[in-house]
C-alpha cells in the first residue's frame, strides 16, 4: 500500500514541484495551501508524513505542528523555512517537528528527509527498559523523554555527572529512531589533540600535511546516515567550535587539503558533565553553538538520586560480570544505599568488581565493598591532612597533585592518576610503619588481609 503524504504551501509552483517529486517516489500526495485546509485534511485522513511551509496565509507551520502533536501523535511533520531562519527552525524542532529544510529546497536533501521520516513512522518502538534499567520515577521519565526525542532529528544535548550513563542515553536515542540501521559514531572531544581535531572531524586528503599518506574520511563522513555523538563537548577548543557550527548549519564538511565540500547527513548528539551555560557566560563556549546543540536537553539523574534502583542495578552488573549466583547481603545493600556514589554507576561497577574478588563464597558482605577505603574516601582524607611545617624531614602525607596543561593553556589535574597515587602512598607508608608486616598494616588500614593483598597486586606494590 502506498504511503500517504500531505504537503502544505501557498506557492503553487513549489507545491507542484514537491508533489511531483514525492509522486515519483511512489507516494500518494495530498496538498493544502493554508492552515485551515491543512487541519481539515489532517482531521479526516491518515498520513504517514506532513511537510509544511513556515509562512502561510492564515497562520504558520508552527500551528500545524501544534495541531499534529495534539491530534496526530506519531505523525512526522517537517518544516520548510526561509534560508537562515535558524530560530524558527529550532522553535519547530522544540515543539516536536521531525526536521526542517531551508529554501530553496534541494531535491536530494528532500528525498533523504522523506525516506528518513517515513522510516521513523514504521519503526517499531524499542523497549528502553531493557537497556536503561530502573523503576525510579526520574528514570521512567527519562525513558519517556528518550522515546519522544528519538522520533525526530533535532540535536540533543545530554547533561549528567561522569559515570551516570550519558552515552547509553545517546545510544538509545539512536537505536529507537529512524537512523537505527545507520552508524553510531561516539567520540570524546577531550581525547583528540587540538592539532588533529579538524582532520579527525572532517577528514583529510593525501598530502594535506606531513604524515597524511592517504585520504582519510572524518567522523562526519563515518556517521553519514546515522548519528554522531560528541561526548565532553565542553572540551572543544574555541577555534574548532566555529568549524563545527558551520558544519551543522550547512550540513557540509570540507576535508583538510580539499577544494570541495561533501554533503553529510548526520544527527548530532552531544554531552558533558560541565555547566555549558556557565562556560558560555565565561566566554569559553560559543553561545551560537550552544544554541544549536541544545535544541532538546536531556538530564541524566545521578545514582544518588535513584537509590531505590541500586539492588536492580547491582544484580544486573553482577550477571554481566558472569556472577549471577553472587548475592549481596542485606547489610551490604544498606551500605550501598547510604553511600553517595560520586562516581555514579561506573563507580558501582568498580565496587562490585572489587567485592567479587574479595568475598568468600557467593555472598558479598559490607566489608567486601570497602566503601570507606576506596580512592574517593582517601582523597577526602588527603584534603583534610596537613603537612607538618615545623619538621623539615617529615614526609608529606600524600603526593601533591601534578598539574598538566591542556591545549587551551589551562591547568588541570588527572584525577584518576592522582587517586591511584594517594592510595599507593597511604598503603606503602603504612607498610613502612609496620616494617612490611602485611597483617599489621591491613589492621591499621581497616582492611582484611585478603583486601590488602588484592590492592598490592592491583597497584603493583611488591
Amino acid at each position: 500500500m502506498s504511503q500517504h503524504v500531505l504537503i502544505i504551501d501557498d506557492e503553487p509552483d513549489l507545491l507542484e514541484l514537491l508533489g511531483m517529486t514525492m509522486s515519483r517516489m511512489g507516494l500518494t500526495v495530498d496538498t493544502a495551501n493554508c492552515v485551515r485546509a491543512a487541519v481539515n485534511k489532517l482531521a479526516n485522513n491518515r498520513y504517514d508524513l506532513c511537510l509544511t511551509d513556515m509562512r502561510l496565509p492564515d497562520g504558520d507551520g508552527i500551528d500545524v505542528i501544534k495541531y499534529g502533536q495534539q491530534h496526530c501523535p506519531g505523525l512526522p511533520i517537517a518544516m520548510i523555512t526561509a534560508h537562515g531562519d535558524v530560530e524558527t527552525a529550532i522553535d519547530a524542532l522544540k515543539l516536536g517537528a521531525f526536521d526542517f529544510l531551508n529554501k530553496p529546497v534541494e531535491m536530494p536533501r528532500l528525498k533523504k528527509l522523506v525516506e528518513s521520516a517515513l522510516k521513523s513512522a514504521v519503526t517499531p518502538p524499542l523497549d528502553a527498559s531493557q537497556q536503561l534499567l530502573g523503576e525510579a520515577a526520574n528514570i521512567k521519565a527519562l525513558r519517556d523523554t528518550i522515546a519522544k526525542v528519538a522520533r525526530n532529528q533535532a540535536p540533543v544535548f545530554i547533561h549528567g555527572e561522569s559515570g551516570s550513563g550519558k552515552e547509553l542515553v545517546a545510544r538509545l536515542v539512536h537505536n529507537m529512531g529512524a537512523r537505527k540501521d545507520g552508524p553510531f559514531v561516539p567520540i570524546n572531544c577531550g581525547a583528540i589533540p587540538s592539532e588533529l581535531m579538524e582532520s579527525e572531524f572532517f577528514g583529510h586528503k593525501k598530502g594535506a600535511f606531513t604524515g597524511a599518506n592517504s585520504d582519510k574520511p572524518g567522523l562526519f563522513e563515518a556517521a553519514n546516515g546515522g548519528t554522531l555523538f560528541l561526548d565532553e563537548i565542553a572540551d572543544l577548543p574555541l577555534n574548532m567550535q566555529v568549524k563545527l557550527l558551520r558544519a551543522i548549519q550547512e550540513k557540509k564538511v570540507r576535508p583538510v587539503g580539499s577544494h570541495s565540500e561533501i554533503d553529510v547527513d548526520v544527527r548530532l548528539l552531544s554531552a558533558t558533565h560541565k555547566d555549558l551555560t556557565q562556560l558560555v557566560a565565561d566566554g569559553q563556549f560559543r553561545a551560537d553553538l550552544f544554541f544549536r546543540l541544545n535544541v532538546i536537553e536531556i538530564n541524566v539523574p545521578a545514582l544518588r538520586q535513584r537509590k531505590a534502583d541500586i539492588p536492580l542495578l547491582a544484580k544486573h552488573i553482577l550477571a554481566k560480570m558472569g556472577h549471577s549466583d553472587t548475592l549481596l547481603s542485606q547489610e551490604a545493600l544498606h551500605a550501598l544505599h547510604e553511600y553517595d556514589f560520586p562516581g555514579n554507576i561506573r563507580e558501582l561497577e568498580n565496587i562490585l568488581e572489587r567485592a567479587v574478588a574479595l568475598c568468600d563464597g557467593e555472598t558479598i558482605n559490607t566489608d567486601d565493598l570497602q566503601l570507606n577505603n576506596n580512592a574517593y574516601s582517601q582523597l577526602q582524607k588527603a584534603a583534610r591532612l596537613e603537612t607538618p611545617a615545623t619538621n623539615a624531614k617529615a614526609k608529606a602525607p600524600f603526593p601533591t597533585p601534578q598539574q598538566h596543561i591542556n591545549e587551551d593553556g589551562e591547568a588541570y589535574i588527572d584525577l584518576e592518576a592522582y587517586l591511584g597515587e594517594v592510595e599507593k602512598k597511604l598503603i606503602t607508608d603504612t607498610l613502612d610503619a609496620c616494617r612490611w608486616n602485611r597483617t599489621a598494616a591491613a589492621k591499621k588500614l581497616g582492611l582484611t588481609f585478603r583486601s590488602l593483598r588484592y590492592r598490592l597486586e592491583k597497584l603493583g606494590i611488591e
